[in-house]
């Protein structure tokens, strides 16, 4: 999920896939960041990516509350989105914006309800797979229910498991061509069917092609797609 706190003379404007607009400090629901376009001048904002484990107790709201859409920090944090606001822009450095930002998310993860160990668990297996676990069989693998799980699951980390899956292995052929990887190979070695359904999911997440995928700047602030940069 992606948290921008925003500060600054002029405003953060982000628009999203469907020409929704949001102005100033945002929240955008899991697997949603890669279709905002961001936009303004003289605005300067801190970022940052929240893993799906954590991210209710941060937010203060379940991701699924969120239904993938853009909101506003301050419709989830009220007050303390201001605070968080003044603050970053009264200090000196950008090592003491991220000090600040560090301290404030792990105080609100200390206090917020966590996800359950067994979707903790669910969801690691997936991402461990890149996205080719079995999901079916991951009820078993905890000792629940299959609806109980995919009830679970789909509340806490706000995505089903089969579209989280289906997310993260995507995440990881996207990695793989901004590293430089020509799609067929990509493809065939991160559980596509062939090239062309490579091709298809990444213009349904991004709406763009795997060549043209890796020039993107969602991709472009990752050190792990783009060490040293």
């Amino acid at each position: 999920m992606t948290l921008a706190v925003e500060f600054g003379d002029g405003p953060l404007i982000v628009d999203d896939a469907a020409g929704r607009q949001r102005r100033g400090s945002l929240v955008a629901g899991v697997g949603f960041g890669s279709a905002l376009r961001v936009r303004g001048e003289y605005f300067e904002a801190v970022q940052v990516r929240l893993s799906p484990l954590v991210a209710r107790a941060v937010l203060g709201v379940s991701p699924a509350e969120l239904d993938g859409a853009v909101v506003a920090l301050d419709d989830l944090w009220g007050r303390e989105a201001s605070r968080i606001r003044e603050q970053l822009s009264e200090v000196p450095s950008w090592e003491d914006r991220f000090a600040l930002t560090d301290a404030l998310l792990a105080r609100r993860r200390g206090t917020g309800a966590s996800v359950d160990p067994e979707v903790a668990w669910a969801w690691r297996r997936i991402v461990s797979s890149r996205g080719l676990v079995r999901v079916d069989g991951l009820a078993d693998e905890v000792g629940w229910s299959r609806k109980r799980l995919w009830s679970r699951f789909r509340s806490q980390i706000g995505l089903p498991p089969k579209r989280a899956a289906k997310l993260v292995r995507f995440d990881h052929a996207a990695h793989r061509l901004a590293a430089g990887d020509g799609a067929a190979r990509v493809a065939a070695e991160s559980g596509y069917a062939d090239q062309s359904h490579l091709h298809r999911d990444v213009v349904a997440f991004t709406g763009v092609t795997p060549a043209t995928v890796a020039g993107e700047p969602w991709l472009a602030i990752d050190d792990f797609a783009w060490p040293g940069r």
